[in-house]
C-alpha cells in the first residue's frame, strides 16, 4: 500500500541498456575525440550525486583522452529525458549519458511510454559507481536488528508498519518491496517529495522507518538519533562498517544498491566503446577519482562494457520480478 505526501516524485530511475551494433567511423578512431566537445548528459539535475559523477567521469575522460568532455544536464521524467536525447544523438562519440539504474533497467517497467528502446538504443560502455540504501528506524522503534524488525513487521499485519521514502519506483521503494518479497512482510509506503522530508518525520518519530540513499542520514545514525538496522549493498559500505548489509542478516545475495553507468548511442563504433571503456576503468581505479566520487558519498565500482551488459541483463531480471510482485502500474 502507497500514501502520497505532497506531489509524487519523479521516479527515481530510466531505461535499459544492452549490447548492440556498432558502425564503421570516417575517421581514424586514434583521433578521437580529435578536438572535439563531447557531451555527457546527465539526465538530473546539477548539485546531485549523478552530477557530480558525471563532472568525475568527465574530467578524467577530458585529462586523458585530449578532448573536452563537458557535462549537459537534461532533466525530466526519470531521466528519460536526457536518456531520449542520446539514445537519439549521432553514433559518433560526441554525445554519451551518464545513467542511473532508472535509464537502464526500472524505467521501462514504471512508465507506460517510453521514448526509446531499453535494449536496443544504447551501446553500453563501463560501469561508474553505486550507493547503499540503508533501513533505518527511530530509536523508539521495538526492534534493534533486521530480524526484529521483520519479524515485529508481520506480527503487526499488513500495512500496520510505515516506512517512507522520497519516490514510488525510486530506489528506496524497490530495495523495500525486494526485501518483502523475501521475508513475506508487508509495509506501508509513505511517499515523500524528497529525502530531507523523510529524514525530518523520522528523526521527528512521525515515521518509524525509512528506506532510502545511505549518506544523508550517516549523521543522525553515527550520533545515535536514528538507528540503522542495515545497508543493501553487496558488501558493508565503506564509510558506516559497522552497519551490517542485508545480505550478511540471512539473505545471501540481496543486492539493492542503485548504480551509475555511461553508454553511447547504439551504433557507435567499436574502436570509440573500447578506448572510452578503458580510459573511464582506469580513471576510476586512481586515487585521486576514488577520492572524489566517495566525498560524493558514492563508492566506485569499475566495469569494462562487457562487465556493465552482464549487470544490466542481471538488474533487469531482479528488478523486473521485484516490480511485478509489488503489482507497480506503469505511470
Amino acid at each position: 500500500m502507497t500514501k502520497m505526501i505532497g506531489r509524487r516524485g519523479a521516479i527515481a530511475a530510466t531505461i535499459s541498456a544492452p549490447l548492440l551494433a556498432r558502425h564503421g567511423w570516417a575517421q581514424s578512431p586514434g583521433a578521437y575525440p580529435g578536438g572535439r566537445t563531447v557531451r555527457v548528459v546527465v539526465p538530473f539535475a546539477a548539485g546531485g550525486t549523478t552530477d557530480l559523477l558525471g563532472r568525475v567521469v568527465a574530467q578524467l575522460l577530458t585529462e586523458s583522452m585530449g578532448g573536452t568532455f563537458v557535462v549537459d544536464n537534461k532533466t525530466g521524467a526519470g531521466g528519460n529525458v536526457g536518456a531520449e536525447l542520446v539514445a537519439k544523438a549521432p553514433p559518433d562519440g560526441l554525445t554519451l549519458l551518464l545513467g542511473t539504474v532508472g535509464t537502464a533497467v526500472t524505467n521501462q517497467y514504471l512508465y507506460k511510454t517510453m521514448p526509446y528502446d531499453s535494449v536496443k538504443s544504447f551501446a553500453p560502455i563501463a560501469l561508474v559507481g553505486e550507493v547503499a540504501n540503508v533501513l533505518a528506524v527511530h530509536p523508539s522503534f521495538p526492534a534493534k536488528t533486521l530480524k526484529e524488525f521483520i519479524d515485529y513487521c508481520k506480527a503487526q499485519g499488513p500495512n500496520k508498519v510505515s516506512y517512507g521514502s522520497p519516490a514510488v519506483g525510486g530506489t528506496g521503494h524497490l530495495a523495500m518491496e525486494y526485501l518483502s518479497s523475501l521475508t513475506g512482510m508487508k509495509l506501508e509506503h509513505v511517499v515523500y517529495r524528497g529525502s530531507a522530508l523523510v529524514m525530518k518525520d523520522l528523526l521527528a518519530g512521525h515515521i518509524p522507518s525509512t528506506m532510502d540513499n545511505l549518506p544523508p542520514y550517516l549523521q543522525h545514525i553515527q550520533s545515535g538519533a536514528l538507528r540503522a538496522l542495515g545497508v543493501s549493498s553487496a558488501k558493508r559500505w565503506f564509510a558506516a562498517p559497522d552497519i551490517p548489509t542485508i545480505a550478511e542478516q540471512g539473505y545471501p545475495g540481496f543486492d539493492a544498491a542503485p548504480w551509475w553507468y555511461v553508454a553511447a548511442p547504439a551504433g557507435t563504433p567499436a574502436e570509440i566503446v573500447d578506448r572510452l571503456s578503458v580510459e573511464i576503468v582506469k580513471g576510476l581505479r586512481s586515487e585521486a577519482v576514488i577520492k572524489k566520487i566517495r566525498d560524493a558519498g558514492a563508492s566506485e565500482l569499475p566495469g569494462d562494457a562487457a562487465a556493465l551488459a552482464r549487470h544490466m541483463v542481471a538488474e533487469n531480471e531482479k528488478w523486473k520480478k521485484v516490480i511485478d510482485a509489488a503489482k507497480l502500474e506503469p505511470q
